[in-house]
């Protein structure tokens, strides 16, 4: 089989799906725009780069005639593009099939609602699909607002092999939640440093750790500093995804208030595989990955003060916190197993290439 991979080369997910489809003998080649171009990534898979020459959608026109030329070489059985707005729209103009279309996010939450035109070019683009997907049912519901076609769900699960317990918390008397997102309000960042504020008022053994870079991330460390915290918050900035397991193994409680509507919660989850009790808000898809008093705590967003008291709730209690740590483990390999997501992704390609 050959697929056609329409997205950002330099994205986490995109180089995961292209990597697994590789290793399961797919012939496989990501096209992407020449600004989201991973030349890293390019060296494991095959990439090919649309021209963007002119400001917005206008350099449209160049990458649909550019991609054309290499659907006619390539001649993929199927052609997938990731996020619905830019390469969902130029993967329709191609009018290619079979045709996939994967929605990320803010392409059915934010862009449809800034005006006619872009709802118009999210329901032509979804209208031009024989298959659209979604990672979560509730991004799902969303994305039937703009069409009446089935959506397929597709869950973005972790590899088991890496996310795991790792055995390295520290024995020494201290506790520490942590995070791993961009630091950003987006995530509520600012809402959990307020939250830890409150807990370590009492609960002085208690530390932050804070995994991730962002464009607020100057703001947050002023903040800390004027609540006094900085000898208990560490910020590590940006990190390998590689390196990622270790660093939520050294965190007891994983938390991810997010104040916007998350597609899934990714993290959320690999932090559930290795084993952590994982606190979240009542947002986008992240109710529907944790078991709310099974794996982890839901909140209600923007809101610091239930956040610290589901903090306080598991400080005290270290049978809750292992008990939801195993449960949460047995709910990722049930649900959220990268293998088993994978292999369904390549089922739905071949049911649609045999029909």
């Amino acid at each position: 089989m050959k697929v056609l991979v329409l997205a950002p080369s330099k994205s986490i997910h995109t180089h995961k799906w292209a990597t697994y489809y590789k290793q399961q003998g797919i012939d496989v080649t990501v096209v992407t725009f020449k600004d989201h171009y991973s030349e890293k990534n390019a060296k494991e898979i095959n990439t090919e780069v649309l021209p963007k020459l002119l400001p917005g959608k206008l350099s449209y026109i160049m990458s649909v005639i550019a991609l054309k030329k290499i659907l006619k070489t390539y001649k993929p059985d199927i052609l997938h593009a990731h996020y619905a707005s830019s390469y969902g729209f130029i993967g329709a103009l191609t009018q290619y099939h079979p045709f996939f279309v994967s929605v990320w996010g803010t392409d059915v939450y934010q862009f449809p609602q800034k005006n006619t035109v872009n709802r118009k070019i999210l329901e032509f683009t979804l209208r031009q699909a024989d298959v659209v997907c979604s990672t979560s049912k509730v991004m799902g519901e969303e994305t039937k607002k703009y069409t009446d076609k089935p959506i397929e769900i597709t869950p973005f699960g972790v590899d088991l092999t890496k996310f795991k317990p790792l055995n390295t918390r520290a024995v020494e008397d201290t506790l520490t939640i942590g995070t791993v997102k961009a630091l950003s309000d987006n995530y509520g960042i600012g809402d959990l440093i307020h939250a830890f504020s409150q807990v370590h008022s009492t609960y002085t053994n208690t530390r932050l750790l804070i995994v991730g870079e962002g464009p607020q991330r100057a703001e947050y460390e002023d903040l800390v500093q004027r609540l006094n915290l900085k000898d208990v918050v560490t910020f590590t900035g940006k990190v390998p995804n590689d390196e990622v397991p270790n660093y939520i193994n050294q965190i007891d409680i994983f938390a991810v208030p997010s104040t916007e509507r998350e597609s899934f919660g990714v993290a959320v989850v690999e932090a559930m595989a290795c084993g952590v009790p994982v606190v979240v808000s009542d947002v986008g898809g992240l109710p529907e990955v944790v078991k709310d008093g099974e794996t982890g705590i839901i909140v209600p967003k923007r809101n610091p003060s239930k956040l610290a008291e589901s903090f306080v709730s598991l400080i005290k209690d270290d049978s809750k916190r292992a008990e939801m740590g195993t449960n949460g483990i047995q709910h990722v390999e049930e649900n959220y197993n990268w293998t088993d997501n994978a292999n369904g992704m390549i089922s739905l390609y071949n049911q649609i290439v045999k029909e």
